[in-house]
């Protein structure tokens, strides 16, 4: 019969000679037309052939030959879109590392909260070096076939990417955490939190995503990892984060709370005053700005508001790591005195 084909937008199963292959549209072509439930055919011919999709895919998935947007308007845009996110990410990293670099240089800046700045900073380095090997092993070749794609590389990379968002979330975790105890235990030295932090900054998400690696490869062991039939097994990984931000807004209220309570009562003074001030303006301006989205999202399928997710996962996202270096280093006036 014919083997699996990749047309370049679909992936057709292995049929026997003479069966016809009924698929429904691609995912992406729905979300531009609003239009559900489409199917396109394929016959595996005698010879061993497979026909050209009927009705063809401007016909069946709701695209006729004057829609503006089109398949390759399509492909143009996310060309366009990619590289926005690629600029975006590109501004991070060189942000964030020069940041690294100014905290490293300095002894004047070595302190725990610097510390846990830095961490978060590499946390957002690697979210950026995991989307560009993810884009360079899984899209850098259009020719290649995505029904036979199941590489250790794909995979691999896949695991990373899942990896960094992780550690993001658990690191702006921490930076709440941080916060909470400078206000809660004023006599007591931090130092001796930092090991903790560290531990659970970068062992969770090894954790969570050690648990997640061995269900994919007993359960689910298809593709490169960057789909979920079911949507259950993207849990184990979604279900940590949700945590987090959830936790991180229980600190956000208390914060809030303790901080209008000081104020009242006419509580602290001096410089390390003034550190805390600025470092809990950073903290909890972050907390619902990289929060809120992801709950929004959390619930519905992958394939629900993708446009959507596209301009703020990735595109907004891109940014995300060029504010924290701007609120943590550039924005401080210890800094910008050096």
């Amino acid at each position: 019969g014919c083997s699996t084909d990749w047309d370049g937008l679909t992936c057709w199963p292995r049929a026997t000679f003479g069966e016809v292959v009924k698929v429904p549209c691609p995912r992406i072509f729905e979300e531009i037309t609003n239009i559900h439930g489409s199917f396109l055919q394929r016959n595996c011919t005698q010879e061993a052939y497979w026909s050209e999709p009927f009705p063809p895919y401007t016909v069946a998935c709701g695209f006729d030959e004057g829609s503006s947007k089109g398949p390759e308007d399509q492909k143009s845009y996310y060309s366009a879109f990619w590289r926005v996110y690629t600029a975006g990410y590109a501004a991070s990293v060189t942000s964030l590392i020069t940041a690294l670099i100014v905290f490293a240089a300095f002894r004047k800046f070595h302190c725990t909260r610097n510390y846990i700045h830095m961490h978060l900073f590499v946390s957002f380095i690697l979210r950026a070096i995991a989307v560009f090997i993810k884009d360079a092993v899984l899209f850098a070749d259009e020719t290649m076939d995505h029904c036979l794609m199941s590489t250790v590389a794909c995979k691999a990379a896949v695991a990373f990417f899942q990896f960094s968002i992780l550690a993001n979330f658990f690191w702006l975790l921490i930076e709440g955490i941080y916060l909470q105890t400078l206000l809660l235990l004023t006599f007591v030295s931090d130092r001796q939190y930092v090991w903790w932090f560290i531990f659970t900054g970068w062992g969770g998400p090894t954790a969570v995503m050690f648990a997640w690696v061995l269900t994919r490869i007993h359960r689910q062991n298809t593709g490169c990892w960057d789909d979920d039939e079911n949507g259950v097994l993207l849990w184990i990984i979604k279900g940590p984060i949700l945590l987090t931000v959830l936790i991180n807004f229980v600190i956000f209220i208390n914060v809030i709370r303790i901080l209008v309570h000081k104020l009242k009562s006419q509580e602290g003074g001096g410089s390390h005053s003034s550190h805390f001030v600025r470092l809990a303006k950073s903290t909890l301006l972050l907390i619902p700005l990289f929060g809120v989205h992801y709950i929004v999202f959390a619930f519905f399928p992958e394939s629900t508001g993708l446009e959507a997710r596209l301009y703020i996962e990735l595109g907004l996202g891109s940014f995300q790591g060029f504010v924290v270096a701007l609120l943590y280093c550039f924005s401080n006036a210890e800094v910008s005195s050096k």
